[in-house]
């Protein structure tokens, strides 16, 4: 399994003035919890009445607003969705590859709703799930944090999460968990750079700093050993690969 981090719709504004306390929580939350799937399993259930694979936007490229309504939410993550399948999708067919899109991404509101490998996923998460191949998240956490923090969560959120579902298609296995967290950061920027360049997504005024800003505050404490299991690295480590993956695309990601 891979997961992770804070992730955001681009083109609205990700750090807003009403950025506080709560959303320091929140993105603590998710680093301390984000790997707490096993990677094994199906979801054991959906939430009711729920659609992971939202309407596609309307168009191909995304400039997202100052809403912060569920409906947003539930957009953003469809365009964030609809993007790096069509991003991912012509990496794959550059390289001669076949892709494969990650089954599902599903939505739960309960601890244990959704399982991976056997263990329930707990409440304040979002996952990759390896041999489900699906992304799970906790709707009610995510919204809360889409609110605090800015739509470029749910981009971000995505973009890394997905990338571990790349990781598994091209049979990366890193002994360290560090080792994939990072270059899922990477992969993450990457998605987002080549995206913006290709005018996929549109930034708003600030919102690079602003990203550098989110990925700065979901690095590990800085007495985290990198060995650790579910390390991710330093706010300069994570930093660092998202802009190198931002910058200079996937060839900074050390694809092999």
């Amino acid at each position: 399994m891979g997961t992770d981090v804070w992730g955001g719709t681009v083109g609205r504004r990700f750090g807003r003035d009403a950025r506080g306390p709560l959303a320091g929580l929140l993105i603590a939350a998710l680093v301390s919890l984000a790997c707490a799937g096993g990677g094994l399993a199906e979801p054991e259930a959906e939430r009711p009445g729920a659609n992971p694979s939202v309407a596609s936007p309307g168009s191909s490229t995304t400039r997202a607003d100052s809403t912060t309504s569920v409906a947003e939410f539930e957009q953003d993550v469809a365009d964030a969705q609809e993007i790096a399948e069509r991003y991912w999708a012509a990496q794959f067919k550059e390289s001669g590859q076949r892709f494969q899109p990650i089954r599902r991404i599903t939505p739960y509101q309960r601890d244990g709703e959704v399982s991976c490998g056997g263990q329930a996923l707990p409440r304040n998460n979002a996952v990759y799930c390896s041999r489900g191949d699906f992304i799970a998240y906790d709707v009610n956490w995510s919204v809360a944090a889409f609110r605090q923090v800015g739509d470029a969560f749910v981009f971000y959120l995505l973009g890394h999460e997905y990338a571990h579902g790349i990781q598994v298609r091209l049979g990366i296995n890193y002994s360290f968990t560090i080792q994939q967290e990072l270059q899922a950061d990477c992969m993450a920027g990457a998605y987002l750079g080549d995206s913006v360049r290709s005018g996929a997504l549109t930034l708003a005024e600030g919102d690079l700093d602003e990203f550098r800003e989110g990925v700065a505050a979901v690095g590990d404490d800085p007495d985290q050993p990198w060995f650790a299991e579910g390390a991710h690295g330093t706010a300069e480590q994570r930093t660092d690969m998202f802009f190198r993956g931002y910058e200079g695309s996937l060839k900074e990601c050390d694809l092999g």
